[in-house]
């Protein structure tokens, strides 16, 4: 699902380094034929020069590339899911794909997390958590499990693990797995999901919308499938406290409903400091 995705990205990319490269060229023509003119065919040709190198020739290329679409998103069907609910769908253009969005999330349970959202290596999964939260989507609802992994699952107003958007956005950040001739001991390895890592989770993998996952304890599955899209930056203190909670079974008997509630009271998005958080880039 994600390769189609990729490849448009890929392609407006490209044709702004063909850009690039096709202005070097001319520079360097200019250059030569300033060397060797007089004064007079100097100066017209700089003025030449300059709208040519300006992009005056190629503006239409420019527009095309900057009219690429960024993140796509895909249709859900809300009547064969009930759990689903119709906020609209965040904007295809114009989304940051550099820097990092700060995401705080005040719970019941003590201090607010903060989460820096990384723009560059998830820049669709951080659009889409920062849509939500302006529709205010996150706002009074729970989260709904404690996974036997070490992670608590949020984003489902309805607490199924079927609830979400109308719309689904494909995995950009998983982790690549471990390779099984690797010799090194598995305690020797740096973790695919560290202890504060922040990832989308889809029901099926890859169909992304509203839940995410912050992990409580380091995770290294043989099958990577979540997104990664940011890390806790601050309220450590009540992630760890998250973590102690004891579960009971739900109903479907598996036992990761929390027995206190995990409220979350408001979910925010906004640009993050200066001294923002390092980069949620995947292990390798």
């Amino acid at each position: 699902m994600a390769s189609s995705r990729d490849r448009q990205r890929k392609l407006a990319r490209a044709k702004l380094d063909r850009q690039m490269v096709r202005r070097a060229a001319k520079e360097n023509r200019r250059r030569r034929l300033l060397a060797g003119a007089g004064s007079a065919v100097a100066v017209l040709l700089i003025v030449a020069g300059v709208a040519w190198i300006g992009g005056a020739f190629d503006s239409d290329e420019t527009t095309e590339a900057a009219d690429q679409d960024i993140c796509l998103w895909t249709p859900q069907n809300a009547s064969t899911n009930s759990n689903l609910k119709d906020v609209g769908t965040p904007p295809t253009k114009d989304i940051p794909t550099l820097g990092t969005q700060t995401m705080t999330i005040s719970t019941s349970q003590g201090e607010p997390i903060v989460v820096g959202l990384d723009s560059e290596v998830s820049p669709c999964g951080t659009a889409d958590i920062t849509y939500l939260a302006s529709k205010k989507f996150y706002d009074n609802t729970d989260c709904h499990e404690i996974t036997s992994y070490g992670a608590v699952r949020c984003g489902d107003p309805s607490g199924t693990g079927l609830g979400g958007p109308t719309y689904s956005v494909y995995n950009e950040n998983v982790p690549t797995g471990p390779d099984p001739s690797a010799s090194a001991a598995p305690d020797a390895k740096t973790p695919l999901y560290p202890k504060g890592t922040v990832a989308l989770i889809g029901n099926p993998p890859g169909t992304n919308g509203s839940q995410f996952l912050i992990f409580t304890k380091d995770y290294s599955p043989a099958t990577p499938e979540f997104s990664i899209v940011g890390k806790v930056t601050g309220g450590q203190a009540t992630v760890d406290k998250l973590a102690k909670i004891p579960t009971t079974a739900n109903s479907t008997g598996d036992k990761v409903k929390p027995t206190q509630k995990i409220t979350i009271k408001t979910l925010t998005v906004g640009d993050a400091p200066a001294s923002a958080a390092p980069s949620a880039s995947t292990q390798s």
